[in-house]
């Protein structure tokens, strides 16, 4: 097909012009794709810090060369002006990700009275975040309910994110890009989350327990306060599911990484994915800040599972997605 584009000369008058101008001109840079059959998805990068976008682009594909998994990955930094993006619109089994979601709504909701959250609110959404505690999650979710949940997801702009039916919530359809759209609402001013509320959920993100400090904090630098909320979950199809959402802040930090997979073997697997494209990122961001160590993945690669004994806890596996 025939491109009607500016002459390479006139084209490169423009830019000398913005240049001479101080004008900051984003570069938009992909990786080449096979012509071969479909297409493979690439990563595409835009920033308007010099020779960014390319690293990003050069350093992200590597992460995910030779990886079984599907991967969609999308950044914004808000420092450079950069962001990368892969796949943001493929649709994901939310896993428990979706907890910081459900966290948003309650919050979202109590603000249209000017209420705060009850003790028990408090408890319910301690647990659910920074252990990802199933059952906490089970309750909020039910005293929502459905229609609250839906409006919070119009409200954020959140349009293609699909909740889960019959209180499998589990099962919720998401993508990176509404996953970023949620972190943006968390990082920085808007019209959907008070600051209070915000901080709030910031704050249950930067204290999740040990051993689910792993994923998108993968080298991030030792300056930045991290946040993080992963999940995981295997099921027949498209084996594990395991992402991680993370948002790092700090004086000289202000971006989000969000990195969604299935198709894993195992949870370390995906795990190993999600890691790699974290590291690459954190390293392009931040080339002279020494990265932060004690980020491992867990021991115990299952969610919790309701107290119940014998045979009622295996009942409760098999009877709900969001527990398997």
């Amino acid at each position: 097909m025939k491109r009607h584009s500016i002459p390479r000369r006139r084209r490169r008058g423009a830019l000398c012009a913005a240049a001479a101008l101080g004008v900051l001109v984003p570069v938009t840079v992909s990786a080449t794709q096979s012509t071969a059959g479909a297409a493979t998805p690439a990563v595409a990068c835009t920033s308007q810090k010099a020779g960014l976008a390319a690293t990003l682009v050069k350093d992200i594909t590597a992460a995910l060369k030779g990886r079984a998994s599907t991967t969609a990955v999308l950044v914004n930094d808000r420092v450079t002006k950069t962001s990368c993006i892969l796949r943001p619109d493929q649709k994901f089994d939310s896993a428990s990700v979706v907890k910081t979601t459900v966290l948003a709504t309650l919050l979202w909701d109590a603000q249209k009275t000017g209420r705060q959250l009850t003790a028990t609110e408090k408890s319910r959404a301690t647990a659910m975040i920074t252990k990802s505690d199933n059952d906490a999650t089970s309750a909020l979710w039910r005293q929502l309910g459905l229609t609250k949940i839906k409006g919070f997801l119009a409200a954020a702009g959140m349009t293609k994110t699909v909740p889960g039916a019959n209180g499998y919530w589990g099962l919720t359809q998401i993508t990176a890009r509404d996953q970023q759209k949620l972190l943006a609402i968390l990082t920085a001013k808007n019209t959907v989350l008070t600051d209070a509320s915000r901080g709030y959920v910031l704050q249950l993100m930067n204290a999740v327990v040990a051993d689910q400090r792993w994923g998108t904090p993968a080298g991030a630098p030792s300056t930045a306060k991290i946040h993080v909320k992963n999940g995981w979950l295997p099921r027949a199809t498209h084996g594990w599911r395991v992402h991680s959402i993370g948002a790092f802040t700090g004086t000289a930090h202000n971006y989000q990484i969000t990195v969604l997979t299935h198709d894993n073997k195992t949870m370390n697997d995906g795990i190993a994915t999600i890691q790699a494209v974290a590291r690459a990122v954190h390293k392009d961001l931040n080339p002279t800040a020494p990265p932060r160590l004690g980020y491992v993945p867990t021991d115990n690669p299952q969610e919790s599972i309701p107290a119940v004994p014998g045979r009622a806890a295996r009942d409760a596996v098999s009877a709900n997605p969001a527990l398997r």
